[in-house]
């Protein structure tokens, strides 16, 4: 199944489409995708047989979410995470980007102050600045590749803001934040009165011996400040059918989320999202498991052939996803040399690191979710493109 290759041109992808307009090259019809955070594999074929289940009845009426789904994603935290969710805490949305915009707009005004850790996933400032919220920066400390929360600055931050959003685990880094650290943020965030959106996207793709923790969990007599959201997205390959979950403990909070969401029309997910995301967290764990076997060789692989065959870069071991935060400083290359030299020399297309804020100069993010031998194409390619 991981290791078949898909031709997933002209399917209108995102990922293998619109390199053209993305990266501004006229012909990218040699370029390898490496870049934006979806999987080259199928989805499980549990996901599949529901959907064509779903498919045989003629009729798509409207539809809301039912207690099967409710189910399944409160037993899929409690089985993969040890997190008892209460079934009346889902809410659903189109997506977790959708859900961060809603909760924005529901506790907070025009103006209000949103803390983000970059380098960080990219809408978690562009979005609070389109909604006209400032974002205040609180840059991870980064040694080596690996990074940690510099807490006194956090803690001068959380002093003019609103709200915080946590990218846990965090990308680009891979960082799978440990019980210790969530606690102290959770505690500040108290002590300042800042409401904390946890995006835990991520949080099934986890590598051994590192686990998830979901801040809930270890946030005690302060869980009601958190809202988290979460998707079979990342997990399962899911995307294009647009389904996640927001998990609201606090009842007044909830009730204000759902009541924002009543008024702007966003009423139940699809009929597909919905049969999508209950077949994957009722059935999908098998499939799971083999695909972290499979990132878990392909980390191995591009890590190990990238460092040997280009001295001066340094690849930090990922904690979570299936994305590689490269460090190019030693290289010599400015940022724009390198991606032109990706582009135009190895045909292959990664991820800047400035697009993920301030901390990201020096760095390129890459997909490595892929079948083994696609990967080693791409690691060739970039070998090509910056040997010196």
């Amino acid at each position: 199944m991981f290791t078949v290759s898909y031709d997933r041109r002209n399917t209108n992808s995102v990922k293998w489409d619109m390199l053209t307009e993305v990266y501004g090259i006229e012909d990218a019809s040699g370029i390898l995708p490496m870049w934006v955070a979806d999987m080259d594999f199928p989805i499980p074929q549990a996901v599949t047989d529901a959907l064509k289940r779903r498919l045989e009845h003629p009729i798509f009426g409207y539809t809301y979410e039912g207690e099967e789904l409710r189910s399944s994603v409160a037993g899929w935290l409690a089985d993969r995470h040890g997190w008892k969710v209460e079934k009346e805490w889902l809410l659903f949305r189109h997506g977790v980007i959708p859900a961060i915009a809603d909760i924005l707009e529901t506790f907070t005004e025009p103006g209000s102050k949103v803390a983000v850790t970059p380098p960080v996933y990219p809408p978690f400032f562009s979005l609070p600045e389109k909604l006209n919220r400032e974002v205040l920066f609180c840059p991870l400390t980064e040694q080596n590749g690996v990074y940690s929360m510099n807490f006194d600055e956090f803690a001068n931050v959380l002093r003019d803001a609103d709200v915080f959003i946590l990218c846990n685990p965090h990308n680009p880094g891979g960082k799978s934040w440990s019980g210790e650290e969530l606690k102290e943020m959770i505690r500040l965030c108290a002590e300042h009165d800042v409401l904390i959106i946890s995006d835990e996207i991520h949080a099934d793709l986890v590598h051994e011996p590192n686990r998830h923790l979901p801040a809930v969990s270890v946030a005690g007599k302060d869980a009601g400040r958190i809202i988290t959201c979460i998707a079979p997205t990342k997990t399962f390959n899911l995307a294009a059918l647009q389904a996640s979950a927001v998990i609201v403990p606090d009842a007044d909070k909830r009730q204000r989320l759902q009541d924002y969401m009543t008024a702007h029309g966003s009423y139940f997910i699809s009929a597909l999202g919905a049969e999508a995301m209950r077949a994957a967290y009722s059935e999908g764990g098998p499939w799971l498991d083999g695909l972290k076997s499979t990132l878990t060789e392909n980390i191995d692989t591009a890590i190990r052939e990238l460092t040997d065959s280009l001295p001066g870069i340094r690849i930090p071991y990922p904690e979570a996803t299936y994305l590689l935060w490269i460090d190019i400083r030693g290289l010599g290359y400015s940022e724009k040399e390198a991606m032109d030299r990706l582009l135009k020399i190895g045909k292959v297309a990664l991820e800047p690191g400035t697009k993920y804020g301030p901390g990201g100069e020096g760095f390129l993010r890459m997909n490595i979710a892929c079948p083994p031998s696609v990967l080693q194409d791409g690691v060739s390619r970039i070998v090509r493109a910056l040997s010196k």
